[in-house]
């Protein structure tokens, strides 16, 4: 059994990219991946991604010469 939704695979590689039949199956999976792009990757970044940014680099207040900050 296969783990690849072909129909939908197929509709993202002939209708969306716009490749051929022929292209499309000349592909390999990753190669299909790539083209696609990582979901993950380009995903926007929602308030809890920030939040999470934000507790791993937070904000450092610099103090000036004269002392104020």
């Amino acid at each position: 059994m296969s783990s690849f939704d072909w129909p939908i695979l197929m509709r993202a590689g002939l209708r969306g990219l716009g490749i051929s039949p022929s292209d499309f199956w000349a592909l390999t999976p990753a190669e299909l991946q790539m083209m696609l792009g990582d979901a993950k990757a380009n995903a926007p970044l929602l308030s809890e991604g920030l939040d999470a940014l934000m507790a791993a680099y937070p904000d450092q207040k610099m103090e000036l010469d004269d002392g104020r900050r």
